[in-house]
């Protein structure tokens, strides 16, 4: 991260040479050779096909990685019917597309745009809206099955409400909140016999497939060390996670007097630039904008009681500040009761890439399971308008080849498939181990997100999910600086960040970075039911992704209590039908709790 332009280029050609095909070629061959069809280039890559029938779904929840779905669409596989979300302001964007900035309208285009209606008018005559809750989505029984993307603690409530309406389901990372949650989500599906996928998306990543191979080929030599990170911007006062309120609101500590709206002064801003702007274009591009604040400031009428309808709460921080069951709402990811922090919405991405990478030598095709955390974290430099770190950081050993029988310790030759033979002589020693290093701040982008996996033979650097360089050996030093005239890191303003192709074949266009098509694979599996056909982030697989990071949760709240920072995994907490949890949930109490109303 933070290359050179000339170090990436040189990395980009030892990637290249090192698996003797480059990707350019492939995809452009792929796409010469007929074999693109309606599923596109990652259908081909995948191995999938399309469906006859686009499966009819509906989408609960439109807010930022609502809308993000809805973008990743592809209309011949996936026929929205009906959306379902408490807030003005996310229905308006699921239709219209996100206007905040060019990069959220590529990731946010909008249900007209994605599926060519003329107007809203016209989207709501084929997809049907429900402000009042999800439940009578649900009883539609023209819908097949579900996307959601609401808030984590509603993750497992309603897809198991769903399941149990007899609907598949595609719901958001993180699996669920807690543990038990996740195994619980997992057993209902099995029980209804219904596809149940998390939106982990690097297991559709052309990129990370690549990488994969990269590491299966004995490229990188012997693993031993992945260093990875999600560095934000975000400061005091320019938050991502702490949008402006509809209605305006009181600073902490402040009275009335201090009142600020930053919505209302946005509409009286957008409304003068409209008026004295010339160009057809772009005041078409303000007047797009302007709708959608005036779409944000009407959630302030209404949206507050349907908020406490459903569950959202009025409450008080620790120094006696009360906030809404708006806020509540509109910034679920900062309290402790609706979200999982910066691990759940963060670090999940890159545990879940550790995992990949970490499991790219094993022999029987598991997921490799951590064996240890240690991590601390805390609020080191936002004030009391949250409950969440703003900094975490944590360090957690997976085995390594030759820690035990279940991983190859030779590697696949990628013209033939044979082995090479094996790297070491060792059997089940325990000091084989690949240890992941990841930090997760606010305050300082340097270095963006990406992952850094290091073996002896070379250093492969992914960046943001669209970036992959291979560099032999270890002296991959990298200068760092900052142009004349240039600024500092920008500041992300989407959790999954921006979206970018991560390869170009030729003229036929950027390969997604796995939204599309693990929506896609979801969609064939249904259409395609058998014990085969599989979604790659299946619940086994999302509950692991799920415990790494709830576990790592739980030793930063054990640092924070001077009880160490430290715990050991057990194998009975990936296992679904185990209840044993690490984080004290209790399958009796969350089944008792999640399914008594259904």
């Amino acid at each position: 991260m933070n290359l050179t332009p000339e170090e990436k280029e040189v990395g980009r050609g030892n990637y290249f040479d090192a698996i003797g095909v480059k990707r350019r070629d492939f995809l452009k061959s792929v796409a010469a050779g007929g074999l693109v069809s309606g599923g596109g280039l990652g259908a081909a890559y995948f191995g999938y096909s399309t469906v006859d029938d686009p499966v009819r779904i509906g989408v609960i929840g439109t807010g930022d990685e609502g809308s993000v779905l809805i973008g990743a669409l592809n209309p011949a596989y996936c026929q929205v019917v009906a959306i379902s979300d408490l807030r003005e302001f996310n229905v308006h964007r699921a239709f219209h597309g996100d206007y905040a900035s060019p990069a959220a309208m590529a990731a946010r285009p909008g249900l007209i745009r994605k599926y060519n209606f003329t107007s809203e008018k016209e989207a709501r005559n084929h997809i049907k809206v429900y402000k009042d809750g999800y439940q009578e989505l649900l009883a539609d029984p023209d819908i097949e099955a579900v996307i959601i993307a609401v808030p984590l603690h509603l993750h497992a409530k309603v897809a198991i409400d769903a399941m149990l309406a007899g609907k598949h389901v595609l719901t958001e990372k993180l699996m669920a909140k807690t543990v038990a949650e996740c195994k619980l989500m997992g057993r209902v599906a099995k029980e209804q016999g219904l596809y149940l996928a998390t939106g982990h998306q690097r297991h559709y990543s052309v990129l990370y497939d690549n990488a994969v191979n990269l590491i299966k080929w004995g490229v990188l030599g012997e693993l031993h060390h992945i260093r990875a990170q999600w560095h934000r911007g975000n400061l005091p006062g320019r938050d991502s996670w702490q949008m402006p309120l509809p209605g305006g609101e009181i600073p902490i500590g402040g009275t009335d007097a201090d009142r600020f709206n930053k919505i209302a002064d946005g509409i009286k801003s957008l409304t003068r630039q409209v008026s004295a702007e010339k160009d057809p274009v772009a005041r078409q591009m303000l007047e797009g904008k302007l709708a959608q604040y005036i779409a944000w400031d009407s959630d302030k009428d209404g949206v507050l009681e349907r908020a406490r309808k459903h569950g959202y709460q009025d409450f008080e921080l620790p120094a006696g500040h009360s906030r809404s069951a708006l806020e509540e709402l509109c910034r679920w990811r900062l309290w402790e009761r609706t979200g999982g922090g910066l691990m759940a919405e963060l670090g999940s991405h890159q545990m879940d890439a550790a995992g990949i990478f970490c499991s790219a030598l094993r022999k029987d095709g598991k997921k490799a399971q951590p064996l240890s955390v240690h991590a601390v974290g805390g609020r080191h430099i936002f004030g009391q308008d949250r409950e969440v770190e703003d900094h975490v950081y944590c360090t957690i050993e997976f085995p390594a080849p030759g820690y035990e029988d279940a991983f190859d310790v030779g590697y696949e030759d990628p013209g033939t498939g044979a082995g090479k033979g094996p790297v070491a002589d060792w059997v089940n020693d325990n000091n084989k181990k690949i240890v992941v290093t990841y930090s997760s701040i606010n305050g300082n982008g340097y270095g963006g997100y990406g992952e850094v996996v290091m073996g002896t033979k070379g250093t492969l650097v992914l960046e943001r999910e669209y970036e992959v360089m291979l560099y032999k050996g270890s002296s991959t030093t990298t200068k760092v600086g900052v142009k004349e005239g240039q600024g500092g890191p920008t500041m992300d303003t989407q959790a999954s960040g921006e979206a970018a192709p991560v390869a170009q074949a030729a003229q036929t266009g950027p390969v997604s970075r796995g939204y599309t098509e693990e929506i896609e694979h979801w969609a064939y599996c249904i259409r395609n039911p058998s014990p085969e056909n599989q979604p790659r982030c299946n619940p086994k697989v999302a509950l692991s992704d799920a415990v790494i990071a709830l576990t790592t949760n739980v030793a930063i709240r054990n640092g924070a209590n001077n009880q160490g920072g430290y715990i050991k995994f057990e194998d009975s907490w990936y296992d679904v039908d185990n209840d044993e949890t690490p984080d004290g949930s209790d399958l009796t109490e969350t089944r008792q709790r999640l399914t008594k109303s259904s």
